[in-house]
């Protein structure tokens, strides 16, 4: 108080008005540190929204948060990138399954197309252009076992959208697709080759299949706030998650794959190649036979499968399985499944990729196809 008041007094006239001096001095010392404190209280506070707005501005799917167009041209980069991970997931994809062929929707499947390459391109207008060419079997009546070589161009057109969580979910649809080619490599039955113009409607068949399949329902990439991706065939909902069969645990199976085959006597089938990542893990197999008395049925790993079914799609004839040779990994000891009788098998398998083969070659070549109905899945080990 004694400085304050010598203050006041020091700087007064002595008519009362160093008092009011006085007061307005401590008004202004008081309004000065209380400015001083709140001043001190809202820069952080203003810090931290900026820092806010920089690390928005600085996620992968900032676009998102701030709102603006995701298909703006400004926002090339981030898409060539979603792009990027998309194709080559789509190729990888499409290279490592089978695209089961018919001769009508509700048939069995008489044969598979295998696609081996897959070749990319980005138009002009932001189009993806992809072809994808193979090799394949198929049993007719005309020839019995016919192979063949084929390929498919499909433009796919782009689309970003963001979901509420401001996930990226990249659509790529198809927009048109050329006419698929087709070139028989082998003949069963020479006699074939002799009836004219006998291999036109299946190709036409085998082409739409191809391309109505897997091979022309597109494919969706999503990346996540966080900047990690993830990747499924078709049109995938905004704002779901694709379901993955190696993400399936407990006493859930994932299908790989459920239909009806029809393997003609003296033939092959291959399923797959089937993919199964993880430890601890299970093929399971069901099956139904009709039209024979038996069938045997092996599961392989990729290596050996591929050697078959190459051996199998280069010859006329059906000759043995390769041999792995001493050492090598080889198939599972095969099984007989029974007509009439389901069957039944799980088998643990490190991860890898396999193929389910069905193989009818026991039956004489004057005999009924087998007919199966079959479950592939995949699963923790029993």
């Amino acid at each position: 108080m004694l400085p304050a008041m010598r203050r006041g007094t020091n700087t007064g006239t002595g008519n009362g008005d160093g008092n009011a001096e006085w007061g307005a001095g401590v008004g202004a010392d008081l309004a000065d540190r209380e400015l001083r404190r709140h001043s001190a209280f809202r820069l952080p506070v203003l810090s931290l929204s900026l820092v806010v707005a920089v690390a928005a501005a600085c996620s992968p799917n900032s676009v998102c948060k701030m709102g603006g167009p995701i298909n703006d041209p400004s926002n090339r980069t981030m898409r060539r990138n979603i792009m990027a991970f998309g194709l080559g997931k789509f190729c990888q994809e499409m290279t490592t399954r089978d695209a089961p062929l018919r001769l009508a929707p509700d048939a069995p499947v008489i044969g598979r197309f295998y696609p081996q390459h897959c070749q990319q391109q980005v138009l002009d207008n932001g189009d993806l252009l992809v072809r994808f060419d193979g090799m394949g079997y198929a049993f007719t009546n005309v020839s019995r076992k016919v192979t063949f070589t084929a390929g498919a161009t499909v433009r796919y057109d782009q689309d970003f959208r963001c979901a509420d969580d401001n996930s990226i979910y990249a659509y790529f649809d198809p927009r048109s697709v050329a006419p698929p080619d087709f070139h028989v490599l082998q003949i069963e039955l020479p006699g074939a080759s002799l009836v004219q113009g006998w291999i036109t409607p299946y190709a036409d068949n085998f082409g739409r299949q191809m391309l109505s399949g897997q091979l022309g329902q597109g494919f969706t990439v999503i990346q996540f706030d966080d900047g990690a991706q993830d990747f499924d065939l078709g049109h995938v909902p905004l704002g779901h998650r694709p379901l993955h069969p190696f993400s399936v645990h407990g006493g859930n199976r994932a299908t790989v794959e459920s239909l009806r085959t029809q393997v003609a006597a003296g033939e092959r089938d291959f399923i797959g190649p089937i993919t199964v990542e993880g430890d601890r893990r299970a093929i399971y197999t069901t099956m139904m036979l009709d039209g024979q008395p038996s069938v045997r049925v092996m599961l392989v790993p990729r290596p050996l499968g591929d050697a078959a079914l190459q051996a199998y799609v280069n010859s006329a004839a059906v000759g043995p399985m390769p041999n792995p040779g001493p050492g090598g990994s080889g198939a599972t000891p095969s099984d007989t499944v029974q007509y009439g009788v389901q069957y039944q098998r799980a088998v643990p398998v490190p991860p890898g990729m396999y193929y389910v083969v069905i193989d009818n070659t026991a039956a004489g070549a004057a005999s009924s196809a087998a007919v199966i109905n079959y479950s592939i899945q995949i699963g923790d080990v029993p």
